[in-house]
Parts: structure tokens; sequence; C-alpha cells
């Protein structure tokens, strides 16, 4: 296991500072979070990020890759209507691919669990982590913003069908996903469901699941992580009435990969997106007032460093709102400095009663840090 350099108590106290004086309850995450649990929020494809262990009774556990679900978790249990939570803790995640190294770095973090104006919320903690960020040292940051609402309020300014829209939702977290959806735009609804799927389509559940465990006995495979034969059947049931629904003509593809390629500073950004719609309308009027607001709260952090860029996604699937990342030239990229977002669903999806404002955002002092390792 590969760990980070080790920050100067100074340069740490100074990426401390920007948190204490945000306030929060301190907030220590369970080391080890069940592996289902980011696997149902963000697919499959998360897993080979994550670091796995073998808990009691064979259920898998991961060792945390962030601390934003144990925190939502912890809010939840405590039944309040809101609150704070700061914490300072490692985080294991494994390299992405090339790398396949596990690695463990610090992370400083706050989320915020509260009603009130989401977008002045939004600008605060990208303030955060911006200050966070520039308290390591580095002259070469850049503050970038994404938005998954801004894409769902886009499709419904140019109608696309809410079947398809749902499918485009969905995959915009993935960017191979959402890519080949557009690749292969065709308005017939021919299926592309996967030959597994198209085995079981027509059985029964149950009737399902046994074919699926005969197929498993004569393979000789036994399954892992924590996921039965009638969960994944469930799965391919989903997977095949999502390759038999309506597919994107060429035209919507082609309106959607130019939503997608807009990157400029945000009002400029804003600006082009509205255009390419056809005007600020509906749902996308909303979205494009509330960015107003957000700019004006942000304030001078970032400024002239601000990009916006429409296909900015994360992999972990609960963001439903603003997402932002501080990155450093020197690191590019694949390396944020600081990051976060809003993800108001989050806590209902986890069984939550209360409706409640989400958001938050985390820094990695070894990166803040000027003399770390690009």
């Amino acid at each position: 296991m590969r760990l980070e350099a080790s920050v100067p108590a100074k340069v740490l106290a100074a990426v401390r500072g920007p948190f204490a004086a945000a306030g929060g309850t301190s907030f220590n995450a369970p080391i080890a979070e069940p592996l289902s649990l980011y696997l149902d929020l963000a697919g499959e494809a998360l897993r080979e990020r994550l670091f796995l262990v073998q808990g009691p009774g064979r259920e898998e556990f991961c060792l945390r890759p962030d601390f934003t679900l144990a925190t939502a978790r912890a809010h939840i249990a405590s039944g309040a209507a809101s609150g704070r939570y700061g914490y300072e803790g490692p985080a294991f995640r494994v390299a992405p691919a090339g790398g396949g190294r596990t690695e463990q770095f610090l992370q400083i973090g706050l989320e915020a669990y509260e009603d009130g104006d989401a977008p002045s919320a939004d600008a605060a903690m990208a303030r955060l982590a911006w200050e966070a960020a520039l308290a390591g040292g580095r002259e070469d940051l850049s503050l970038l913003f994404g938005d998954v609402a801004l894409f769902a309020a886009f499709l419904a300014a140019i109608e696309i069908a809410e079947p398809v829209a749902a499918r485009l939702r969905t995959a915009f977290a993935h960017p191979w996903r959402l890519a080949r959806e557009l690749d292969t735009a065709k308005a017939d609804g021919e299926a592309d469901e996967g030959p597994l799927a198209g085995l079981l389509r027509g059985l029964g559940e149950r009737e399902a699941a046994a074919v699926l465990e005969e197929i498993w006995a004569l393979a000789g495979i036994q399954p892992v992580g924590g996921r039965t034969a009638p969960d994944i059947v469930r799965r391919l049931a989903r997977r095949a009435a999502a390759g038999s629904a309506p597919r994107l003509s060429t035209a919507e593809s082609d309106m959607i990969g130019r939503y997608l390629a807009i990157v400029d500073e945000p009002a400029a950004a804003l600006a082009a997106v509205a255009a390419l719609a056809g005007g600020g309308t509906g749902p996308l009027a909303a979205v494009l007032a509330a960015w107003e607001r957000r700019l004006t709260a942000l304030g001078e952090a970032g400024a002239g460093r601000r990009r916006l860029a429409t296909a900015f996604a994360r992999g972990f699937g609960y963001y439903d709102g603003v997402l932002f990342e501080v990155r450093s030239e020197a690191l590019g990229q694949d390396q944020p400095v600081a990051a976060g977002g809003r993800y108001d669903s989050l806590p209902a999806r986890l069984g939550s009663p209360l409706p409640t404002g989400a958001v938050g955002c985390m820094v990695r002092p070894g990166r803040a840090w000027r003399d770390g390792e690009p």
C-alpha cells in the first residue's frame, strides 16, 4: 500500500484553519463500510477503485474511500433535522487504470445537512475548498465546476423523452456509458440487453434465479460481493428494460454532444447552454437563475481561474447538483487537490424521512502542500 507523503505540521494546521472556522461537530467515520452500499449507489464499475476486505459471514466490506456516505448514515441515525460534521482521517482507494496500487491518504472535510438557499450554500462550500487548498501553498490552482442538475434541465429544455432522459441522467456519472448512449443513437428502439439478460428474459424472478444458480454450479463459480441470484436477476431485468427502451435520434445525440463540449468561464458557459437550448425557459431557467446567485455568493474565490465544464461528472453516483474541484496544473486533472458538491437525494436513498439539503467538500493536504509529490 502506498502511503502519501507526510505533511509538515505547519502546513496541516493552515489547511485545517478554514474548516475550523466553518464549524461543525467532529465526526469519526468507521474505517470499513459495507461494499454493497457503494455498489448500489455508484454501480459495479466502482469496485475496482475500492480496497476490499472480508467481513464476518463472508460479507464484503471496503475501507472507506471517502467520508460522505458514512457521514450521511450517521446523520440519519441521529434523527436530527440538520447538522454540520467536520472530519479528518485516512481514506483508501485503488489507483485508476494502469496502477492497481492501493493508496492511503489524509482527507479533511465538512458535510452540511441544512435547509436554506442551496446556491449560497454551494458557494460557501466551494469557497471553503478553495481557501483550504490555497493554504497548502500551491500557486497553480484552478476551480472547476460541473452541474448534474444543469444537464437534467438541458435534457428537459430540448424535450428528450423521459424514458431516454432518465437513462441519460443515470449514465451522466459514467462518461463511457454516456458516450455509448450517444454513439449508438437510433430511433427504432432496438434492444441491446446483453446475452445473459436475453437468456433470462421471459422467466419469472424465481425461475430466473434458479437458472442463474445452476449456471454458477455448472461453472464452479462462487459469487462474491454480497449479491444473491435474485439481486442479479433484478439488475438484469432493469438492464433489459433499458435496452428495449426508445433511443436518441441522431439529431438529439448531436445536440447533447454539443452541450457536453462546453467549457468556459462560468457565465459564458451558462450563456452558451441557454443559447443551445433556444433560451432559458422552464426548469432550465430555474437552474440558470440559481447559478447567478451562486456566482454572486462565490465572491472572489478562484476569480480569473474558474471554469464550468458541462461534461464534468464524478463516479460516486450520489451527486445530483453542483460539483466542483480545485485542481493543480502540476498534478493534473486526475489528482484534484480538493473536491465537493451537492447530494440532496442521498439521505432519502439511504432511508431518511427528513427532506434536507446536503452539500460537502474535502481537501487532501498531501496534494495541497506545494512541496508534496507531484
